[in-house]
């Protein structure tokens, strides 16, 4: 869709596309501020979910009656969608998974048979479990090193740090675009080059900008980039792998069984080309197809205006809960978004998230899958608020005075 015509940001009228923002909860109106989470699903997605299981439901690529023609031209079609949404050059490059993690393991196993003992991976102090575990499974197996870079206290990537630690012996680089916990905004394009100018291959989890900033995959630069399409307000269980044809072409299949094959015989078995080497078995394909329609449905946005309302969202919540005496923010770096993470003295983020719930809140507490994260600021863990565009300042208002009014009881 031309930028021109693309509708301009009004949350009202987003907010009565997405029928879960219309429900009660303990009695009260229900704020959703556990979006880094998982997001709610427009009606256009639900929609094209139904009528996939009413009208189109059949098994996709082999078969040759109508129901099959038409799963297989919809599924494909999401790929192009996405194709295209990411600016990446081939529609090839699009493999669907079951998601972030899913990708990452995917390309860790994959890629990752291609390293050699003494290769070093890089990753940094504020990465997701799924983009920690991976790689030290790969160590294990491969005698590989994984290496860890620093952050600051702010929640910032120390990039001097970075170059230091890169090397001839950097293979890949993997990385957050956007911190879930922290909401810091990383420089993925610029540390891409670094790498690239050592030699080194670099992922990019995705799975927290996806849904908040428009993606060019082509301009980062990135060999891989992931996420998981429940984020970007597409079912669960469909994700995206998006990856360089060239690099993709080397990589062994990840898994085995129908629709990853050319030819079987007991004897040797040759695969089948891309996207379909990466994708064994029947796929989430309500799940793709449902993706896709998300994406069209981002298409008709404009997410620059969308990021600068949600940074004023993160930005407003922020300030009004640095008002609290004994509270600190975690992660307060110069570029972040849609996240506001923050601990209290003596008083457990559990209980905090708890007494929200009741008064119609959903916020996340706990470690967020951030344990060495948690570790680095000597906490437990936090209440995180993550925002999308369907959220108000109005909604943040009545936040804090559950914050007030929770902190209130439990002192």
């Amino acid at each position: 869709m031309a930028e021109s015509q693309k509708k301009s940001f009004n949350v009202k009228e987003i907010r009565e596309q997405f029928p879960s923002l219309r429900q009660q909860v303990y009695g009260k109106n229900l704020i959703y501020f556990d979006n880094g989470a998982t997001s709610q699903k427009p009606q256009v997605v639900l929609d094209t979910l139904n009528h996939f299981y009413a009208k189109e439901n059949a098994n996709i690529h082999r078969g040759v009656h109508y129901l099959s023609q038409m799963a297989t031209s919809a599924y494909e079609d999401a790929r192009k969608t996405i194709q295209l949404y990411l600016n990446a050059n081939k529609s090839e490059e699009i493999i669907f998974t079951k998601g972030t993690t899913d990708a990452i393991n995917l390309v860790a196993n994959s890629f990752g048979e291609l390293l050699d003992k003494g290769d070093e991976i890089l990753i940094s102090a504020m990465e997701h479990h799924s983009n920690i575990v991976p790689w030290q499974m790969l160590c294990e197996r491969k005698g590989c090193i994984l290496k860890i870079i620093p952050i600051n206290q702010k929640g910032e990537i120390i990039q001097e740090e970075y170059d230091n630690l890169l090397s001839n012996k950097t293979k890949l680089v993997s990385i957050t675009h956007i911190s879930n916990t922290l909401g810091t905004i990383n420089p993925v394009k610029s540390m891409t080059t670094r790498a690239h100018a050592v030699g080194a291959r670099v992922l990019v989890d995705g799975a927290q900008s996806i849904q908040h900033k428009k993606i060019d995959v082509v301009d980062i630069n990135c060999d891989w980039f992931v996420f998981s399409g429940h984020k970007v307000f597409g079912p669960t269980g469909i994700g995206v792998l998006y990856g360089k044809e060239e690099i993709l072409d080397k990589m062994p299949p990840y898994q085995g069984g129908g629709d990853m094959i050319a030819k079987v015989t007991f004897e040797k078995t040759t695969y089948n080309e891309l996207p379909f080497k990466f994708e064994a078995g029947t796929p989430h394909i309500a799940g793709a197809i449902g993706l896709g329609k998300a994406f069209e449905f981002l298409n008709t946005l404009d997410m620059e205006a969308i990021l600068q309302y949600e940074m004023e969202l993160e930005a407003y919540a922020q300030d009004m809960l640095l008002t609290f005496e004994g509270l600190e923010v975690i992660g307060t770096a110069k570029k972040k978004t849609s996240v506001v993470s923050f601990a209290m003295d003596k008083i457990h983020p559990f209980d905090i998230g708890t007494l929200l719930d009741k008064q119609g809140i959903a916020v996340r507490t706990g470690h967020h899958c951030t344990q060495p994260l948690m570790d680095f600021y000597k906490i437990p863990g936090t209440t995180r608020a993550s925002f999308a565009f369907y959220n108000t300042k109005e909604e943040i208002d009545i936040f804090i005075s559950a914050v007030e009014k929770s902190i209130s009881m439990l002192s």
